[in-house]
């Protein structure tokens, strides 16, 4: 792997995901809007998408505890990135993937990033994803990240999704969505910090179709300097289901922070509840 990567690239790639862990199971490494680097393994193949740029990624069904690292970098200022990366879990696999882009910006011109990412989970399937994202250099062009993540969950399986904004991304809107069959769990917890200018909404939209199904979101943020954030939360219990969302935020200086919940009841056994705190 040592080949084709430069030392900022280690840079980046040991802030969204330790770089001695990567090339422990299957990865595929992007830099500057191409694969640079790929590893498949017995139970995950990893595949270049013909019709549009991205990857799709096959785990075996049974496939126990792989690790899947498909992380970004972008050292190139004024590139705009677009990528689709699609997941096919396997019945009552249970893996750890772990994703995030790290853009390195020393000049003038803006660097953006755009991952849209959909996970299909057959029966019984078990996922955690880690998602981080980082910006940093010296020069004025900003870091712009926008990751879109879709879950459909079949009966009996599950994903857990943490999601980091660790610094140095000047604007972010962040999509996740879901839908959930029956004895699902969608299971999501976020962090962001912002500071300066920088700008960061995030919405959710999951919808509990199937009976038994259950979503957590938190969101916990801190907004300082004049940064602004915008939580958006919507959640239809479509079904005997439960779900508990909750966004924390803390703001400092002159930042401002919004958080608008909507939970929809569509069964009179569909179990709600929102909670939204700002200090």
């Amino acid at each position: 792997m040592e080949k084709n990567i430069e030392q900022v690239d280690k840079e980046l790639l040991n802030e969204i995901s330790n770089l001695d862990d990567i090339s422990k199971g299957a990865y595929n490494i992007r830099k500057n809007g191409k694969g640079i680097e790929r590893k498949v393994t017995d139970n995950v193949d990893i595949v270049t998408k013909t019709d549009k740029s991205g990857i799709d990624i096959y785990v075996k069904e049974n496939t126990k505890f792989e690790f899947i690292h498909i992380p970004v970098i972008i050292t190139e200022s004024g590139l705009n990135d677009l990528v689709y990366n699609d997941f096919y879990i396997g019945k009552n696999a249970n893996v750890v993937i772990v994703a995030g882009c790290g853009i390195h910006n020393n000049h003038h011109k803006d660097s953006q990033h755009d991952g849209i990412h959909r996970f299909f989970l057959e029966e019984g399937a078990k996922v955690k994803y880690i998602e981080k994202h980082y910006g940093e250099g010296e020069g004025t062009g900003k870091r712009i990240l926008n990751p879109v993540t879709a879950v459909y969950l079949k009966a009996g399986s599950s994903m857990e999704m943490e999601s980091s904004q660790i610094k140095g991304v000047d604007s972010t809107i962040r999509e996740t969505r879901g839908e959930l069959e029956n004895n699902t769990n969608f299971v999501v917890s976020e962090k962001i910090m912002t500071h300066g200018k920088q700008f960061a909404k995030t919405t959710f939209d999951v919808k509990l179709d199937g009976e038994n199904a259950s979503t957590h979101v938190t969101s916990r943020s801190v907004a300082t300097d004049d940064s602004e954030q915008f939580f958006v939360s919507k959640i239809y219990g479509n079904a005997k289901c439960f779900a508990h969302s909750e966004c924390d935020a803390i703001i400092k200086d002159n930042a401002k922070v919004t958080a608008t919940p909507e939970i929809t009841a569509n069964s009179v056994d569909a179990n709600l509840i929102h909670e939204a705190a700002i200090r």
